[in-house]
Formats: C-alpha cells, structure tokens, sequence
C-alpha cells in the first residue's frame, strides 16, 4: 500500500480528540485507529509492537547492518484538531490545474478553495491533491505523519539492499490538546534521537518552538434582579468583555509572524453570575514568555481594584523551546538537511508557531525536531494534501535512516 492509499484510509477514522476528557486516549476513535496500525506493522513485518493501555503505539524495524548505528525513532500522532469535525471525513483526489477548486457546492454557502485566500495552492499546479469535502477537515495533521512512516517501514522491508540500523516508530494519543507527551515512556522508546513527521509544507525542518502556557481568567458577578439592580449587580459578562481589551490588538495572532509571540483568546463562557477567559500564551524567548505571564496577573489585578475580590487567574505552562536541547545535538538537523537535499526537496528551517511532542520529549531526554508531513490549512475545512508532498516526506524518512 502507498502512502496515499494509506491516508485515504487512516482520514475515514474519526479521531478528534477532546480537551474536555480526562480519559487517555480522550477518545475512542484513536485507540480504533491504533489498532488498524497494529495490525498493518504485524504484516509489515515489524518487530517488538506494543498498544499500551493509553493508546501509544510503539514497534521496531530490526537492523540488518553488522555496522554499529545509531537507533533513531519518528514519531506521529493519532488524534486530530478539534477545532473542527473529523467524523465523515470524505476525501478525494483532484489534479489542480490552477484557480478556485469548489470542495461544497449549496447555493450561497459553497465552500471553494482559492488561491486568492490560499496563494501556496499555486506551487501545486500540475499535481494531484487530496481536500475535503468542505465539511470537516482532512486529517493530514497528522495521518499524513503516519502514513508516511508505515510506508517508509514496509518500503525497507521490502528493499533489504538499503542497510540501517535499528528504527524505533510510536504513534502518541491527544498531541492536538497537549496532551501527547503526558504518557510517552523515552527509555522504552530506547532512541538516541527521534523526528515527530507533524510538519506542513515540504521542506520543513523545525526545532525551534514557541514556549506555552493556557490561562484561565475566571470572573465571580453578583446576580440580582435587574429591577432592583442599581449599586447592587456585577455583570460577569460585561466584565469578561472589560478584561478582553486589556491585551493589546497587535499581541493576537492574526497580527504575529514568524518569531513573534501572541496571546490568543480562545474561548468565552459568560453569563451575569459568572465569566471563563482562556487564553493561549505562545513566545519563544522564555523571558519575553514569563513576561506575558507577569501581564496577565497585572490585568487581573486592575480587575480587582475595580471590582474588588472579582477575578482570579490560573496559569499553566503547557511546554517550552526545544531549540536549547536540540542545538546540543545540531548533527541532527544537519542530517534531516541533508536527506531533504538528496530527495529533491529544499529545506525550509523555520520556527514553529506552535508545538509537537517533539517539544516536550526533548527536554524528556529524548531530541526530536520536527519535519514537514506535506499538508495546508491544518485543523480546517480548507486543508489539504499534496500527493507528491506525501511521497516526499516518505522519502525523506527513508532517505534519513540511509544516512544514518
């Protein structure tokens, strides 16, 4: 099976994950998707597989070297975003031949794909690419990342002529709600360094990211009714609404790129008695990062000098900059480079404005930088996947473990 047939297969699996849960996995769709791996690796033909009780996904292809060689690991994740529905997802193939691709056709309410709003469509023209149906989003983050390591396994099975040491795969639950890294046993892993295949377009090669924490603003009103409300309510909602000017406009992400940091409201849950902020804080200088925080407490301080006793803050940080662990190991990045190259693909080396496992298993003791898994417009109904992309980050996997 290629890795294009492999995604189209592995997107018909619903694997939202779900921040609301306190289970592992979060959902049971991924532990059903764990389990057609499992099976596709035991014909495969790989080794040592393991399906913990938390839905992590470990095997090995064995060395057929006599060399001494490194072990190395890539790593992806089962679930996906959220943000938007992945139940359903019908995906199909087009050859992009330039200009708008119609996903749903209903009236006024079509959904097209345009390179008037999505320029990086026209590096595609000439290629097949696979989009969704307008409906839900497609899964490329990060089933693109899996198909294209269980491809990348089967092809060296079934070319023993490529020598290489020992490769380590796992496939993590609940990555998309921070939650991926929670269970990962490193030293069952056994690698001396890993790749997570969570990137987007070819080319990427990532191992800077931003520092995280999610803050949770809660405001306490005072109800009465509105009749008799004169000196006596306070509208949590209305003070919600307060609190959300005080972060500065040009501090939201869609105002931020490349290195700078922001601090994304996500999430409002308002009524007269009582009000929920959450917010994301993305930096990746840890001290500019720790300034953010110390903004917050100001702002909820100025809250409560208003209304006094109103408003309380919890601040948790979610992972750090991978940048520190990895540099000591650079020869890492230096290789990946170096196997994009020798694939025909250019490597883009950039920060990622977000996370991965990689983040977090990298200051577990276990480096991981991350590389590109080929797809656009992730956690939307607008994603999409270039089938050449694919076959690239196959490659590049493959290319990789040549090297080493």
């Amino acid at each position: 099976m290629n890795p294009t047939e492999r995604f189209l297969t592995y997107a018909s699996f619903d694997t939202q994950s779900n921040e609301r849960s306190q289970t592992t996995p979060s959902t049971a769709g991924q532990r059903v998707l764990a389990e057609r791996i499992v099976n596709e690796l035991k014909e495969i033909g790989m080794e040592d597989i393991t399906l913990d009780d938390n839905c992590y996904v470990m095997a090995t292809l064995p060395a057929n070297s006599p060399k001494k060689v490194p072990v190395i690991g890539f790593i992806a994740h089962l679930d996906t975003s959220p943000d938007v529905s992945g139940k359903g997802v019908a995906p199909r193939i087009v050859r992009y031949e330039g200009g708008d691709i119609t996903l749903s056709e209903e009236g006024d309410d079509a959904i097209v794909l345009s390179p008037a709003l999505f320029p990086e469509l026209n590096e595609y023209v000439g290629q097949e690419i696979i989009v969704t149906d307008g409906s839900t989003l497609l899964g490329a983050d990060d089933k693109a990342g899996i198909a294209a390591i269980v491809s990348a396994m089967q092809y060296l099975k079934e070319n023993p002529g490529i020598k290489h040491g020992a490769v380590r795969i796992a496939f993590t639950p609940d990555e998309e709600i921070g939650r991926g890294a929670d269970h990962f046993d490193v030293k069952k892993f056994g690698c001396e360094w890993a790749y997570t295949i969570d990137g987007g377009q070819a080319g990427e090669l990532e191992y800077e990211n931003f520092n995280a924490a999610i803050a949770r603003v809660c405001i306490k009103g005072l109800n009465v009714h509105p009749g008799t409300a004169k000196g006596k309510m306070r509208n949590a909602a209305l003070m919600a609404v307060e609190f959300a000017t005080l972060p500065p406009r040009n501090k939201r992400p869609e105002n931020t790129e490349g290195y700078e940091g922001f601090l994304h409201l996500t999430d409002i849950r308002a009524g007269v008695e009582e009000a929920t902020l959450t917010y994301l804080i993305r930096e990746h200088d840890r001290e500019k990062f720790e300034r953010e925080k110390d903004c917050f407490r100001i702002w909820v301080a100025m809250m409560n000098q208003v209304y006094p006793g109103s408003t309380t803050l919890q601040i948790n940080d979610q992972y750090y900059n991978m940048r520190q662990m990895v540099e000591e190991n650079k020869h890492i990045i230096h290789l990946a480079s170096r196997a994009m190259t020798e694939v025909g693909v250019a490597p883009i080396i950039k920060p990622i404005r977000g996370g991965t496992d990689g983040a977090r298993l990298s200051f577990m003791g276990l480096p991981c930088p991350n590389i590109f898994a080929g797809g656009h417009n992730f956690h939307g109904r607008y994603e999409f996947l270039p089938v050449q992309s694919l076959e690239k980050c196959m490659q590049t996997i493959i290319k990789i473990i040549e090297l080493v």
